[in-house]
């Protein structure tokens, strides 16, 4: 009888600079079985001849040689390890030593004054435990937006030796499938979902949160890009925008912004430049309502409607449709300047895309 399959979850670990989170995560990953023995001890063995001897567990997330010479952990990193009910692809937190392992998969006697935790969910009721293993598998399953049409916007584009070009990307709503027709905008490329990947495993479906590769047919890596949100061709189909009103809090300019102001938009994977078209409307924050129309400038701690021109081609969404496709941090002088949120958009005219073979006959054969 096969395993009932599990749920994934996706869970992000937070902390200082040297606070332990490589070492927590890595330790757990090994405890749950989803790295052997053997690997650790050539990671120790290659920590010792560094001179970092402690740094063994950390080492299973950071791959990179210029992080296991810094001590540091440089990119962003994903794994896999699984607890009795979920599976889990990044970690949480519990009175614990991430390097010795106590109070991770069994409670530790090194702590006699810890007692426990204990969380009341609206969901599923009372949950008490020691570990943090334990605190893991509580959590509530999320309520995933799996019911709306695909978005799935593109972290990078891979060429695979012998399997072709394989997009990789978190789900953001809807499902993706094998044999599917999809969308990518703003490239204007169609065609059909070959198979879908998850931690190399197949999946039947990749669902909302779910962090996926999946192969595409007759498609090259120069076509497709990070930045380009893939979406079901026959329902609501993902489009590039031409201009987009959004609500923007300045929350750390040193000077004034105007119209003309151009920064950069991470909206998204998409980190494009943007051009405050024009400065609609200031806005009261603790109420909403329009406090002035056409400002001439804005500034920090200024909340305002306005109107945004991407540089180069750029998919986005309503907030209140696509909440995730909707959300903007814009960057300027190496920080955040501002946030915002999208309220309408002007999408572009469609073109004439490259729609693949095989697209075409997976659509007459549905």
């Amino acid at each position: 009888m096969a395993p009932a399959e599990k749920e994934h979850i996706n869970v992000v670990v937070i902390g200082h600079v040297d606070s332990g989170k490589s070492t927590t995560t890595g330790h757990l990953i090994y405890k749950c079985g989803g790295i052997d023995k053997r690997t650790i001890d050539k990671f120790e063995q290659e920590a010792k001849e560094l001179g970092k001897g402690s740094f063994k567990y950390a080492w299973v997330l950071d791959k990179l040689k210029a992080e296991r010479e810094r001590g540091i952990t440089i990119d962003i990193a994903l794994w896999k390890f699984e607890t009795p009910k979920f599976m889990v692809t990044t970690v949480a937190f519990v009175p614990i030593s991430g390097f010795n392992g106590d109070n991770m998969i069994e409670a530790s006697t090194n702590c006699p004054w810890y007692k426990g935790w204990e969380k009341e969910s609206k969901v599923s009721g009372t949950h008490t435990g020691k570990t943090l293993l334990e605190a893991i598998d509580s959590i509530d399953r999320p309520e995933r937006p799996d019911g709306k049409p695909l978005r799935l916007p593109l972290q990078d584009v891979y060429k695979i030796g012998g399997i072709g070009t394989v997009p990789v990307g978190r789900v953001e709503t809807g499902k993706i499938t094998p044999g599917q027709v999809i969308t990518f905008a703003p490239a204007g490329v169609t065609t059909e979902v070959k198979s879908v990947e998850m931690h190399h495993q197949q999946l039947k479906e990749g669902k909302p949160g779910d962090n996926v590769g999946f192969n595409v047919k007759n498609v090259s890596v120069k076509e497709i890009r990070r930045g380009n949100v893939a979406g079901d061709a026959k329902n609501d189909p993902p489009m590039g925008a031409e201009s987009f009103n959004a609500q923007v809090i300045v929350v750390n300019h040193p000077g004034q912004i105007g119209a003309g102001y151009a920064p950069v938009l991470d909206c998204h994977t998409a980190h494009i430049a943007c051009k405050f078209a024009e400065l609609l409307q200031k806005i009261d924050r603790r109420t909403g309502k329009s406090t002035e129309d056409n400002p001439k400038f804005i500034k920090s701690g200024d909340a305002a409607m306005v109107k945004l021109i991407p540089s180069k081609p750029m998919c986005v969404e309503p907030f209140t449709a696509y909440a995730p496709l909707g959300r903007f941090a814009v960057r300027d002088m190496r920080q955040t300047v501002a946030v915002g949120v999208i309220k309408e958009v002007t999408k572009a005219a469609a073109g004439g895309g490259k729609v693949t073979k095989s697209a075409v006959k997976a659509g007459a054969k549905k």
